[in-house]
């Protein structure tokens, strides 16, 4: 991975405020947003998944998950992939949105990834699915509580900044 650019890994609870999150902090950097369950969720909408994010859908997403992990690792098969887009491309941070303890640990590895926690007050763990209720049973390297979204925007740029930091080339500091 060139020095240049940073990947994170994202995670929080439905509704925690992640995409939130990434969006505000593509107005301070060049950010490319994926997501590890995207071509689950392709093959989802094939047999019939229409984007419901009730308890019943979160936990067949979960399984289908872990299904195609096991067949054929394609979750971290399109993370390599999308890793290598994202290294082309003139993008200084990509996040990637990951649940599994196990899949994030496996791309900090590999990666070298740094991983950021977004959560949010009267926000309850999702408890119906394996994916969803192991969300924070693992040690992150930032976490952000998201209280209002001007304060959440300051947390943005203070993180970008704090990236920017690390790396002096890789940003230009952003004045509020």
């Amino acid at each position: 991975m060139r020095a240049d650019k940073k990947i994170i890994v994202i995670n929080g609870t439905g509704g925690s405020g992640k995409d939130s999150f990434v969006e505000l902090t593509s107005k301070y950097a060049k950010i490319y947003n994926f997501s590890s369950v995207d071509k689950v969720k392709e093959i989802a909408r094939m047999i019939g998944w229409h984007g419901e994010k009730d308890d019943k859908s979160r936990k067949f997403l979960s399984d289908l998950k872990k299904i195609t992990t096991e067949y054929n690792d394609l979750s971290y098969e399109s993370i390599k992939d999308a890793i290598n887009y994202f290294e082309k491309s003139d993008f200084e941070i990509m996040f990637i949105h990951i649940r599994e303890p196990n899949e994030i640990a496996r791309v900090v590895s590999a990666f070298g990834a740094k991983t950021l926690l977004i959560k949010r007050q009267n926000y309850s763990l999702i408890t119906s699915n394996y994916s969803d209720a192991n969300v924070e049973n693992y040690s992150y390297d930032y976490v952000i509580e998201n209280t209002t979204l001007e304060e959440l925007d300051h947390q943005a740029c203070d993180f970008i900044n704090e990236l920017s930091n690390s790396d002096k080339k890789m940003i230009t500091k952003v004045k509020r």
